[in-house]
C-alpha cells in the first residue's frame, strides 16, 4: 500500500505502522520523531486502512498518537466510498462468481452454473461498520443486478440472518464478499464462515491501486480542511504505473 500510495503522492514522506502493535513495526514507532516540514501546518496525517468505522483500530490509533506526542490528524477510514464497490466487483469477478466489468476490459467469464445469485458484503467492526457496508452493498447491487445485503462478519447471528434472507428470496448460490482490507479477519475465519453457511467467498480487498487512491483522497481532505490545498477528485489523481500494480489501478 505504501508503494502504491507513493505513486499518487510522490512528494510526501510516507511511513506505516500496525495499530495496536508494540515496538518496531507499530504505529507509535512510525510516528516517533515526526515533525512538521517547513511551511506545513502539522507533522503528519494518519490514514486508517479500514473500510469503515472500526472501534478497536480507532482506539489503538488514538493511543499511539497520544503516546508519540506527534502533531498529526487522523482521517476517516477508506469507506464508505463508491470505489469500494468497484474493488468488490473485481474480486468477485476474479473468483469467477460474477461477470467482469466490461468497461475495464477484464477478461473474466464465469460459467453460469457458478455465478452468484446473491452476495453478502461482509464488514468487520460492529454496527457502524455494517452500516457503512450497507452503502457499499447498494452500489454493488446496482453494478451486478442481483440482491446484495450487508452483514457483520463478527456477528454470527447477523450473518445467519442475511444468508436466510437471501435463501428466502430464492438465492441458491450465495457468496460472501468481505469488504475488509484483510488483517481485520483472523486467518481462516472467512473460510470457516463460508463453510458454516454453505456459501462461497471471494478474497478480501487486499492492497490495490484503488484503495491507495482513496487513501490519497483522505489525505488531501485533511489538507483541504487546513486550507493547505484544494482536494483533488478521484479523476484528478494520476494512475500508478508499473507491472506490480493490480488491474484496478
Amino acid at each position: 500500500m505504501v508503494g502504491l500510495l507513493r505513486s499518487y503522492r510522490p512528494e510526501v514522506g510516507i511511513r506505516y505502522g500496525l495499530a495496536g502493535a508494540e515496538g518496531d513495526g507499530g504505529l507509535a514507532a512510525a510516528l516517533d520523531g515526526l515533525e512538521a516540514a517547513e511551511g506545513r501546518a502539522l507533522a503528519g496525517v494518519v490514514v486508517p486502512l479500514v473500510t469503515g468505522p472500526h472501534a478497536a483500530t480507532a482506539r489503538a490509533i488514538e493511543e499511539a498518537v497520544a503516546s508519540s506526542g506527534a502533531d498529526v490528524r487522523v482521517t476517516e477510514g477508506l469507506g464508505p466510498h463508491p470505489m469500494l464497490a468497484e474493488v468488490l466487483h473485481l474480486r468477485l469477478a476474479e473468483a469467477g462468481f460474477v461477470r467482469a466489468d466490461r468497461m475495464r476490459l477484464i477478461s473474466v467469464v464465469a460459467p453460469s452454473t457458478s455465478m452468484a445469485d446473491g452476495v453478502i458484503v461482509g464488514s468487520s467492526g460492529g454496527a457502524e461498520a455494517a452500516a457503512a457496508a450497507g452503502v457499499t452493498a447498494v452500489l454493488l447491487a446496482a453494478r451486478l443486478g442481483i440482491t446484495v445485503l450487508p452483514a457483520d462478519l463478527d456477528d454470527d447471528a447477523a450473518l445467519t440472518a442475511a444468508v436466510a434472507q437471501l435463501r428466502d428470496a430464492g438465492c441458491a448460490r450465495p457468496v460472501i464478499a468481505p469488504c475488509v482490507v484483510g488483517p481485520e479477519l483472523p486467518e481462516g475465519r472467512l473460510e470457516e464462515l463460508a463453510e458454516r453457511h454453505s456459501a462461497r467467498a471471494s478474497a478480501p480487498l487486499g492492497a490495490g491501486g484503488t484503495l491507495a487512491k482513496i487513501a490519497a483522497l483522505r489525505y488531501a481532505e485533511i489538507l483541504n480542511a487546513l486550507g493547505v490545498e484544494t482536494p483533488p477528485s478521484a479523476d484528478d489523481l494520476p494512475a500508478p504505473v508499473g507491472s506490480r500494480h493490480r488491474p484496478e489501478s
